[in-house]
């Protein structure tokens, strides 16, 4: 999974998947969800993301934490 921030376009991107998005839907809010050719979503767009109060002073720090099964 890759998190990149545009400062420009003010958006912040998950790529949940490397593969090309072949279709994508718009949520209220300023969501996009883009999904691959599988039916199952490659990436996530926040826009706004600043407006939006996602994106701290200090930038994006990411924590990846994986919950074990029980």
């Amino acid at each position: 999974m890759r998190v990149k921030y545009d400062v420009e376009a003010d958006v912040l991107l998950l790529v949940l998947r490397e593969e090309p998005p072949v279709d994508a839907v718009e949520e209220p809010g300023g969501v996009i969800l883009c999904y691959g050719a599988d039916g199952e979503p490659v990436s996530v767009e926040l826009l706004n993301a600043s407006a939006r109060k996602l994106i701290p002073a200090g930038g994006v720090q990411v924590t990846l934490e994986h919950a074990g099964r029980s």
